[in-house]
């Protein structure tokens, strides 16, 4: 099993996320409201874009109407840079438009303050 300290505890804030190395790939490493890590290949499936430029948002709900937005899963959204594709973290990257299509995802825990990622 090949696993790595990416980075600590304390150097993502909850609701936040930043680019780290594992290996020699490039993931996104984030940390949902509730103060759980997810891990992520820092790459759009559209087009590549760079995820650690785009952001962590929420998402309106299925109740919207036009001109009155709900919003939910605050903090839980990966949103890309470019075109604004958005993957649900908590759900293992799948994107909202599509839930068939999701970035390749990585196992994450963490023992004290190190957060690792492993395959």
């Amino acid at each position: 099993m090949e696993e790595q300290i990416v980075c600590q505890t304390s150097d993502i804030e909850p609701g936040d996320m930043m680019k780290a190395a594992f290996g020699k790939q490039t993931i996104l490493v984030c940390r949902t409201p509730d103060g759980k890590f997810y891990a992520f290949l820092n790459q759009c499936i559209h087009q590549g874009a760079p995820l650690d430029k785009g952001m962590i948002c929420g998402a309106t709900t299925a109740d919207s109407k036009p001109g009155n937005y709900d919003y939910c899963h605050h903090g839980e959204i990966i949103r890309c840079p470019w075109h604004g594709r958005e993957f649900d973290i908590k759900n293992d990257g799948r994107m909202l438009a599509n839930p068939d299509k999701r970035i390749p995802s990585f196992n994450v825990r963490t023992e004290g303050e190190n957060v690792i990622v492993y395959k």
